[in-house]
């Protein structure tokens, strides 16, 4: 089996590398290619990837290569995970919109619709060039925003699914307060990308008892505070939001804090060089607890169960994913992109079916829905006025001064990026 993974530069890799040589009887590798055009970065990465199988015995073969179209021929699957711009655009998305009032963040608000205009056609421009040489491939996208990329791929007719690591971040911590194996926690979560609520935490799988009232109950503080909301919003909704709820939940008080600390993106910049320190050390063979900062927490756990259902003998396992909705969510159209419980084989996933939900969680679910409609047509057709009304869709946007404000500053500081600006 030979995956590829384009953008293996990135400091998240050795996180994946550990993964897959740790659960190789999960997914058997026999080569492994990353893919980067930093040749200088990408070989650190390389060689610390090759310590760590070597170290835990695996015995796959592991290259790495600037050229995409050598790296993903003969793939079973490709992992893509890219950041056009790298933390330089990410530090640029945490920042301007503060300066109109709005949240500053990379995948959310105007900031997440710069990342996408950037990403949307370097992602469809790889998974066409995977197409040609290696149309039978999967294509597993853990790049953001997941879901409108996700979408963009199988708008586009391509054998893809999305991934996000918020579901199994909480599925492990929700089994070690129960105590319980993850395998013992099955999530009734539901929603779209980076705009999720955990509905049920059911013992066993779909049909099992929720242990949602009793997990709030006994750990409801301890849940808030990961969340860095109020114990009250568990309490009064009875369900989990995802942290990324907070940006809408307690959208002025995220702006005033992001206005009086360092971004993330700086944050996350210094602990890259650090950790690319780390990586050249010949002595290092495995992923240093640095890296457990620097997010992406399960994200190899997640990539093996789902790359191993897709490739695998014909069997089939549950997990949260990335995929066309197909009446699953009825108020939202079939080709909109949702993040819920699927069911995956080599066939693909197939959503399980999700109970009526409350206005309160479908009302802003389709709403966020719309404006990624918007936000996609922009990234595919380029256009102030498209990007603009992407914005005034957008409800932690809304406005028309608001809108046109931070249109100006998106296209300013993404020019470079985008060939029609």
């Amino acid at each position: 089996m030979k995956l590829a993974v384009v953008g293996g530069g990135s400091t998240y890799t050795p996180e994946l590398i550990d993964g897959f040589a740790r659960l190789r009887d999960t997914l058997p590798i026999s080569e492994l290619v990353l893919i980067d055009p930093a040749a200088e970065r990408l070989e650190l990465i390389g060689g610390l990837a090759r310590r760590i199988f070597a170290k835990q015995g695996h015995p796959g073969l592991i290259t790495t290569t600037s050229d995409l179209d050598a790296g993903v021929a003969d793939a079973d699957a490709v992992l893509i995970q890219l950041r056009i711009g790298g933390q330089a655009a990410r530090l640029q998305d945490e920042t301007w919109p503060l300066e109109c009032g709005c949240v500053g963040q990379e995948t959310t608000g105007a900031g997440g619709l710069a990342k996408a205009l950037r990403t949307v056609p370097v992602v469809l421009d790889i998974a066409e060039r995977v197409r040609r040489s290696n149309p039978d491939a999967w294509i597993i996208d853990f790049t953001n925003p997941v879901g409108i990329v996700t979408r963009a791929l199988l708008q586009a007719g391509h054998k893809a699914v999305g991934l996000c690591n918020v579901a199994i971040g909480f599925q492990r911590r929700f089994a070690a307060m129960l105590d319980l194996t993850p395998a013992d926690i099955h999530l009734d979560h539901v929603g779209l990308n980076h705009l999720t609520w955990e509905l049920g935490v059911r013992k066993g799988g779909p049909e099992g008892e929720n242990l949602l009232p009793q997990l709030i109950a006994r750990h409801g503080d301890a849940i808030a505070a990961d969340l860095r909301l109020p114990r009250a919003v568990l309490d009064r909704l009875g369900v989990v939001p995802s942290y990324y709820l907070r940006y809408f939940y307690a959208h002025d008080e995220v702006v005033r804090e992001l206005g009086t600390k360092p971004s993330r993106a700086a944050e996350v910049a210094a602990m890259e060089k650090e950790l690319l320190g780390l990586y050249g050390d010949p002595a290092l063979d495995e992923k240093p607890e640095l890296l457990a900062k620097r997010g992406g927490a399960f994200y190899s756990e997640a990539a093996v169960d789902l790359a191993a259902a897709l490739l695998g003998d014909g069997g089939s396992a549950v997990q949260v994913v990335n995929t066309l909705n197909n009446g699953i969510l009825p108020f939202l159209p079939d080709d909109a992109v949702v993040e819920v419980q699927a069911r995956v084989d080599r066939t693909g996933p197939s959503p399980l079916a999700v109970p009526r939900l409350d206005p309160l969680y479908s009302g802003l679910i389709a709403h966020v829905t719309a404006y990624e409609d918007l936000a996609l047509d922009a990234a595919l057709r380029g256009g102030r006025e498209r990007v603009f009304k992407a914005l005034l869709a957008h409800p932690l946007v809304g406005q028309f001064d608001l809108a046109e404000g931070l249109t100006d500053r998106l296209l300013a500081h993404n020019k470079e990026h985008l060939a029609w600006a």
